[in-house]
């Protein structure tokens, strides 16, 4: 009885979360070149492992899994927030870049190439890789492998996406920052 409530609520999040996920997106869903329009199937991918891993969260909290798993999960949470904080301060926001698609503080004036930035140049997707591999950790099985792989795969198209419309807005200053950084991990990829 009350795992079929806990269930409920969880599906009942789960649907209430996808169509926030969609409020934020509506500009992006309507443009499938943009890199938001991507990014919101990459959000849905996590929310869905999410879901699948949830009751596994704390079992047995001392596993390697487990431990693997937090390292991801406190890596994306100091990738995020670094992030966010640097395009802020950095990036000069203004509404006056005109694309609906992107999110308030993605309509950055500056191109940003400080903090984590100068190591890589997308550490908000970089983050969300880290967190989908982070949840996969907790419980791994071949559904949440599946669906980790198509949210790493969303995460690129995101990423690509992303870097053409940088180099429509920023020009040779983004194609040369795209030649001396990585993609999401410093030094690797």
């Amino acid at each position: 009885m009350l795992g079929d409530l806990i269930k409920a609520v969880q599906v009942g999040l789960f649907i209430i979360l996808s169509v926030w996920l969609v409020y934020v997106s509506r500009e992006a869903l309507k443009r499938p070149r943009s890199h938001g329009f991507w990014r919101f199937f990459a959000w849905e991918g996590i929310l869905g492992l999410f879901w699948l891993n949830v009751d596994k969260w704390f079992v047995d909290p001392l596993s390697a899994r487990q431990l693997v798993s937090w390292f991801l999960l406190v890596v994306s949470g100091f990738l995020v927030l670094h992030a966010v904080y640097t395009l802020r301060k950095y990036g000069r926001p203004v509404e006056k870049r005109g694309d609906e698609a992107l999110i308030a503080f993605e309509k950055t004036s500056q191109l940003v190439t400080r903090g984590v930035y100068r190591y890589i140049r997308h550490p908000m997707y970089s983050s969300l890789l880290f967190l989908a591999w982070g949840i996969f950790c907790k419980d791994p099985g071949w559904i949440a492998g599946m669906l980790a792989v198509v949210t790493t795969g969303l995460l690129v198209a995101t990423a690509r996406a992303d870097e053409m419309e940088c180099v429509k807005f920023f020009g040779a200053a983004y194609v040369a920052y795209k030649k001396r950084t990585k993609m999401f991990v410093p030094y690797v990829f």
